[in-house]
């Protein structure tokens, strides 16, 4: 009898905690009115690798996060990384965050969110770790490929829908590194020195989109520090700027082991702090009591008994955690999710197809064999799975269909599909006890591979080259940055033999990241492709072929050499050691000037720019035009351009639009993206294309005012399909 009245008060307390009809707001306040002290506390802080308390006492679950913004992590043991061993989670695999980027397309990036949360609620996740935003400010950082692009607005545009189809499975999407974590290379112990200007026009866009346009529920802190002050407990960045001006109602989560102090932990607004390294001898009672120690744990406890840390600030934390506890596991509406379906392979093939950019083409592609034809293909990449490796973004995959084998089944029974390795890479096939199952060993010298290679191209009607990145140390790899921009493995000089005795070769680079290509002229065609997830042989196949027409731009400028780039000094990056500092100091002395905005202000020719991206068939704009010729404060002005399709293919194209201010008080950039558009159209056929410019495109971030600045003068609209090719120049006057 009195278990079963323990279990009707538990029952009564949950009702009355979370009874259906009762607004969120009303359910969250009746919960943290129920709390002690030590379960508000306990809402803060991990109690494992992957989960952060709940309050059992009341039927309040625990909040289970998960990595990554590519796929459903598989899981580990509760309080290690080591993998679980478990048998069913094997995720869809989908493309890297680079990849979705490319597209251009912000339905697929819907998308792309709906599936990934599917994956996410089905496997009982309540918080996705991703997706990523931070700015590719070099393409040395080695975690480029986990995030979208250069440019503040393009990643804006496509982080939205991202986030509302995650959302829309009840798992909330924590939006990552913020802010400024720009490089991997002494991640942790870096001050981002940045200006405010700076700041709010180039790091903070994407971020304000996800919280303000997307509704994100969660958000990372980053293990890096802004003007030296960690970013996990930042008091501007986190209770100034995201909690105060953009008025974020969800969680701030510490990167794993990125909370670093506890008085700044309890009072600059991280509400749940995961990961944190501790020393077992400090503890012994076992592995689990770890928990404890946090800096959110009982040392938090202590601050909040003896007055030196607040309880409006832990009502807030706890607050924040139980809104988030009833928007996902206790949601009144029922979400169940699917897993590994048709359809998610089946969009995460359609995204990588459509994200793969077309740099060259001389006739080569798409592909036309003769019947009874041979095919080469050469390079690592056409054979090494991508899925396992590269940081916390690696998964365990259903499958993964490579290159090679997708070729294969496109050409079965039309031409010969043959294998040359040419170099050797990366040998390594597991990650944290995820085995891929390759065998990568290799006995042949280098000067063997490359004989082998270019006697098998004299005998082959079509040598392609796979190539380029992996997922190692000092590639596109968290924990490390890349050296340089150069193809690593002596593939330049493969490439170059190649091109000497194949009079048709296509080149596809595989990263996510850019790299220079001192070969482009001597080849006949160059694919850029990215890490694609369990579809990306298929999807490459698929555009190779022309089963897909690529319609992929660019998401950053490929530039001839890494020394081309605004980074110019040990100062601004990998940063210095100051005397009387604790930290290495990174400044940002560039401002503004990122990617396309530098290249494009300084003059510096790129091998492919920003937003660049061929077709198997072609393009006519015309008519371009503004509603306005001028624009007021409040107001906004539309322009439109025609689009027609004037091959014979059925084809994508992406229609951009640039902001130039010729009479700014303050040194701006020669163009800024502020729209684009995709349009598909079958051969013969025309669109118009809308856009709407908004004085807020056309303003600048005035730090001494703290607000944005719309300066009267002339600007001019340029429009476009690359940030270099921009034939249109629209003057538009502000008085």
């Amino acid at each position: 009898m009195k278990k079963f009245l323990n279990l009707c008060i538990i029952i009564a307390l949950a009702y009355a905690c979370c009874g259906k009809g009762n607004s969120l707001e009303e359910k969250v306040e009746n919960t943290l009115s129920q709390l002690t002290l030590e379960e508000k506390v306990a809402l803060t802080h991990a109690q494992s690798k992957f989960s952060s308390g709940g309050v059992p006492r009341l039927g309040i679950p625990e909040l289970w996060h998960t990595d990554g913004p590519h796929g459903i992590r598989p899981e580990v043991l509760w309080d290690e990384w080591v993998q679980a061993k478990w048998t069913n989670d094997s995720c869809t695999a989908f493309p890297c965050l680079e990849n979705l980027a490319a597209t251009w397309d912000r339905e697929l990036s819907a998308l792309y969110g709906k599936s990934i949360g599917e994956e996410a609620r089905y496997r009982k996740k309540d918080v996705l770790l991703g997706p990523g935003v931070n700015i590719g400010r070099t393409p040395l950082n080695g975690r480029t490929f986990e995030y979208m692009g250069e440019d503040p607005f393009l990643a804006s545009e496509m982080v939205v829908p991202y986030i509302k189809g995650v959302q829309s499975n009840g798992v909330a999407a924590c939006v990552k590194h913020f802010a400024v974590n720009n490089q991997e290379v002494r991640r942790t112990g870096t001050s981002s020195n940045v200006d405010d200007r700076t700041m709010y026009e180039i790091y903070l866009p994407a971020f304000k989109a996800a919280v303000q346009e997307g509704g994100a529920w969660a958000i990372m802190g980053s293990y890096n520090l802004w003007n030296n002050q960690f970013n996990c407990h930042n008091e501007r960045l986190l209770k100034d700027i995201l909690k105060g001006e953009w008025g974020f109602d969800g969680i701030v989560v510490s990167d794993w082991g990125g909370c670093r102090d506890d008085d700044e932990a309890a009072a600059n607004g991280l509400d749940i702090e995961m990961g944190t390294w501790v020393d077992p001898d400090l503890e012994v009672e076992g592995a689990s009591n770890l928990y404890n120690l946090y800096h959110l744990a009982n040392p938090y406890l202590e601050r909040l008994r003896d007055g030196r840390a607040s309880m409006e600030d832990l009502d807030d934390k706890a607050r924040r955690v139980l809104r988030t506890i009833y928007r996902t596991s206790m949601s009144e509406e029922k979400h169940f999710g699917s897993f590994t379906s048709p359809e998610h392979f089946a969009a995460g093939r359609k995204i990588a197809a459509d994200g793969i950019v077309l740099l060259k083409n001389d006739g080569a592609l798409p592909l036309n064999i003769p019947q009874g034809g041979r095919i080469l293909l050469v390079g690592e990449n056409a054979y090494k799975m991508m899925t396992v490796g590269g940081g916390s973004s690696s998964l365990k995959t259903k499958h993964e269909i490579i290159p090679l084998d997708a070729l294969r089944e496109a050409f079965a029974g039309k031409a010969d599909v043959i294998w040359e390795r040419g170099y050797v890479g990366d040998t390594t096939t597991d990650y944290n006890l995820v085995v891929t199952g390759q065998d990568l060993s290799e006995s042949r010298s280098p000067e063997q591979l490359l004989a082998d290679a270019l006697a098998a191209a004299k005998d082959a009607d079509q040598v392609i080259f796979i190539g380029g990145l992996n997922k190692s140390k000092n590639q596109d790899k968290e924990g490390t940055d890349r050296l340089d921009i150069v193809l690593p493995y002596g593939q330049d000089a493969l490439i170059e033999a190649l091109a000497e005795v194949c009079p048709n070769l296509v080149v596809v680079n595989i990263s996510g990241s850019p790299v220079a290509m001192p070969w482009a002229s001597k080849v006949n065609a160059i694919v850029q492709s990215w890490y694609g997830g369990s579809e990306s042989g298929h999807a490459l196949a698929d555009v190779l072929t022309g089963a897909v027409n690529p319609s992929g731009k660019l998401p950053f400028t490929m530039p001839f050499a890494l020394a081309d780039g605004p980074l110019k000094t040990q100062r601004q990056y990998p940063g210095i050691k100051e005397e009387g500092k604790q930290w290495w100091q990174e400044y940002y002395d560039e401002g503004v000037f990122v990617g396309y905005r530098w290249y494009s202000s300084k003059g510096i020719p790129v091998q492919y720019p920003f937003g660049y991206g061929l077709s198997y068939t072609t393009f006519e704009l015309s008519g371009a035009k503004l509603s306005a010729s001028s624009i007021k404060a409040g107001k906004e002005v539309s322009a439109t351009i025609m689009v027609k399709n004037t091959g014979s293919v059925a084809g994508a194209e992406v229609i951009q639009l640039y902001v130039n201010d010729e009479d700014a008080s303050v040194e701006r950039p020669a163009r800024e993206l502020k729209g684009f558009q995709k349009v598909f159209l079958e051969p013969g056929a025309s669109a118009k294309i809308s856009f709407k410019i908004k004085p807020e495109h056309l303003s600048f971030f005035d730090a001494d005012a703290h607000s944005w600045k719309l300066e009267p003068g002339d600007f001019h609209i340029l429009i476009g399909t690359s940030s270099e090719n921009l034939p249109f120049d629209l003057p538009l006057k502000v008085s």
